[in-house]
């Protein structure tokens, strides 16, 4: 009796495993395991990776010149070169995709961005506000122009979502500026944090159109 039931056990256990979803992936798929093809494609990896270093690098970079700006430390010069370096690295990261001459064109938008954005820092401490008003509309025109950009090389990247998400981003820039202007650390650090997960969004957003448009590179 017991042999029996064992081996009704058996031969029920081995129906149960040839009906399974693991069993049908095996026989149907390519004999790869199906974790294998199901998941991320290393240069999908290595691009989001790339992107999401350079714009984080982005805010990084741009906290610690309007640091150095606010306070006149005297390295100001040094990190803005820094900042301007990381422009460049930006446009670089496209290249692949879409030409040296693409790339350079970021990083000449981007770097325009930089430089009217030095002009509101300064025009923050100097509590101009008529220079603020006149630097904040050539920065939104900027950013502007980078969504245009962007969104005449690829499909995927609308210019309304690409404005939405770079206006948001100087949004976020502007209220850290002004925390740390008014001394106000704790909105200081609050800004920057929300600017920095901001950024990561943005970066996955030109990820995804990227890997969109070129599958056959990934």
């Amino acid at each position: 009796m017991t042999g029996k039931f064992m081996k009704t056990v058996l031969i029920v256990m081995c129906l149960a495993l040839l009906g399974s979803p693991l069993a049908v992936q095996a026989k149907e798929g390519s004999g790869d395991p199906p974790q294998q093809q199901q998941g991320i494609k290393p240069k999908e990896v290595k691009l989001q990776g790339d992107m999401r270093r350079a714009w984080i690098d982005r805010i990084i970079w741009t906290r610690a010149y309007v640091v150095s700006a606010l306070a006149g430390l005297k390295d100001k010069d040094k990190v803005l070169a820094r900042l301007l370096k990381n422009q460049e690295d930006i446009g670089n990261v496209i290249k692949p995709y879409y030409g040296e001459e693409a790339g350079n064109k970021l990083t000449a938008l981007l770097n325009e961005h930089i430089l009217i954005a030095g002009k509101i820092v300064d025009a923050t401490k100097k509590n101009n506000q008529a220079d603020l008003k006149k630097y904040n509309a050539q920065w939104y025109k900027n950013a502007d122009d980078i969504a245009k950009f962007l969104s005449s090389a690829n499909p995927n990247w609308t210019e309304q979502e690409l404005k939405d998400l770079l206006h948001t981003h100087l949004e976020l820039l502007t209220e850290m500026i002004q925390a740390r202007a008014k001394k106000d650390w704790d909105a200081d650090i609050a800004a920057f944090d929300r600017g920095e997960d901001h950024i990561v969004t943005l970066a996955d957003a030109l990820t995804e159109g990227i890997i969109k448009q070129f599958p056959n590179q990934f």
